[in-house]
């Protein structure tokens, strides 16, 4: 085998080794533990850039391990895979860098971030997953993984909002697990397959085709946080800042919509979906997600909540793209895997920024809040005014690819939903700007911490520039050709049509 053969491995393994290190450190080892997020994280970037650079000019990914016979583990980097692991990469380095100022000085680091890192590696080994049992097996150690996060503050609020979250989505598993081995029994493979792998048994089986999406689709909704299956999501915002950045736009509910794509696209084939009569029902359970979330949101006080109610919306964006039929609406479904992940990013950081330095977590405290920290809020407004759709702002680039696909597949009723969302994302984030920018702030703050070099530590005001500056770069340069859109077309044009 060849050294490309094993990348692939090498890639999952970056962040598992470290992980397993970590776990065995003192609390007191803090530059160790640094060193070895950090090293981790280095590591990955370059073995995906590598791959990155090599898929462009067609080189071949993909390392299998029997599990037993006629069924791999199986790893496989191609343009959508390495779409996601890039994502997850970058957006990993990020939160890991706004995780180690965040918890600085706190109990129990060292087991956070084995916990981190073992997130990481589940995520991306479903972005490298060749087949669904693959996929399957990253999934699950992502479900246990991410628990201990969840509950990391110890309260008995993170205890409940924890054990709601294993509830969902260990129910959502079984679902999953019983569609895979249904799926197995009848087509005798479970590789994933550009345009899917179910056509041969679809005039025979075309009932249980139906049943075996609707398990499918199920399981991963769960972490999707399609309506009605959506309850754990918002409980888990008692999580520190960076668990609820990485659950939001990196990790658990971009799997699960990861998932779906995948279900859609490389185990049914979209014609097949279509035949089957599915896709147009999974554009409205979106749909119903998409304006469900947002009006939700418009009541929540709480900071987190307001946003965690926002991804449950944004997220079925990506849905909706890939079950309007055609190529514009599934570039604009796929691209929000990116879009809405250095958005969403972006306003966790903010939202722990505001809690962390001044104590802030409600929205009725954050008059004139901008005023004290200028920068945070900047990012935070980038953010927002991204996932109202404003241009130049890479949400804009999503919402137009939608529309624009609505608009060819003929099912022009998805133009109201997206005006709609948009008035409701509105009406959600339109008041904390005006609050944060044009109010007079308090006398005083809930729990204020003061900096002697800025308005709170460098290391929790850096990543969300950054990732603001990702936001709207994004928008204004999407016609580059290395913009994630550019890759975005090469991934529809290589592997969907």
């Amino acid at each position: 085998m060849s050294f490309n053969t094993y990348i692939p491995l090498f890639v999952v393994l970056s962040s598992f080794l470290p992980a397993l290190i970590i776990f065995r450190l003192s609390e007191k080892q803090h530059t160790l533990r640094t060193l070895l997020n950090l090293s981790g994280i280095f590591i990955t970037l370059v073995l995906v850039i590598w791959m990155f650079v090599g898929v462009y000019y067609g080189e071949h990914y993909e390392i299998h391990f029997a599990l037993i016979q006629n069924l791999d583990i199986s790893l496989r980097a191609g343009p959508f895979a390495l779409f996601f692991t890039g994502l997850s990469s970058v957006l990993w380095f990020i939160t890991t860098v706004y995780a180690i100022g965040y918890l600085e000085g706190s109990a129990h680091s060292s087991r956070f971030f084995g916990f981190f890192n073992l997130c990481i590696t589940a995520t991306i080994g479903i972005a490298l997953s060749g087949n669904l049992i693959t996929f399957l097996l990253f999934y699950e150690i992502l479900t246990l993984s991410a628990y201990p996060l969840i509950i990391h503050r110890g309260t008995e609020e993170s205890r409940l909002a924890g054990s709601r979250y294993l509830l969902y989505t260990l129910i959502g598993g079984t679902l999953l697990l019983l569609g895979t081995v249904w799926l197995y029994t009848l087509t005798g493979t479970l590789e994933f397959t550009p345009k899917g792998f179910v056509q041969t048994i679809l005039q025979e089986h075309s009932s249980a085709l139906v049943a075996i999406f609707i398990l499918l689709i199920a399981g991963f909704g769960v972490k999707a946080a399609l309506f009605p299956l959506h309850g754990w999501l918002p409980q888990a915002m008692v999580a520190p800042a960076p668990v609820s950045a990485l659950l939001h736009a990196v990790a658990v509910v971009k799997a699960g919509a990861f998932g779906i794509v995948r279900v859609v696209y490389e185990v049914y084939g979209l014609e097949t979906a279509a035949f089957l009569g599915l896709t147009t029902p999974l554009a409205i359970i979106a749909s119903i997600t998409i304006i469900y979330g947002s009006l939700r949101a418009l009541f929540q006080d709480n900071l987190k909540r307001r946003l965690a109610f926002s991804t449950i919306s944004q997220v079925s964006y990506i849905i909706l793209g890939i079950a309007i039929v055609g190529p514009i609406a599934t570039t604009g479904g796929i691209i929000h895997l990116v879009h809405q992940g250095v958005m969403k990013i972006t306003l966790f950081f903010g939202a722990g920024n505001f809690a962390e330095t001044l104590g802030v977590h409600q929205v009725s405290q954050m008059n004139g809040i901008a005023k004290r920290m200028p920068w945070t809020m900047v990012s935070f407004t980038i953010g927002a005014l991204g996932m109202i759709g404003i241009p130049p702002i890479a949400g804009f680039i999503t919402k137009w690819y939608l529309g624009l696909g609505a608009l060819e597949s003929g099912q022009g009723w998805v133009i109201a939903v997206l005006a709609a969302s948009s008035l409701l994302n509105a009406g959600y984030f339109l008041p904390i700007l005006y609050r944060a920018w044009f109010l007079a702030p308090p006398k005083s703050w809930p729990d204020e911490h003061n900096f002697s070099k800025g308005e709170t530590k460098l290391s929790l005001l850096w990543p969300p520039l950054i990732t603001a500056f990702f936001a709207l770069s994004f928008g204004l340069f999407a016609a580059s050709p290395w913009s994630p859109l550019a890759w975005v077309h090469l991934i529809t044009q290589r592997e969907f049509f």
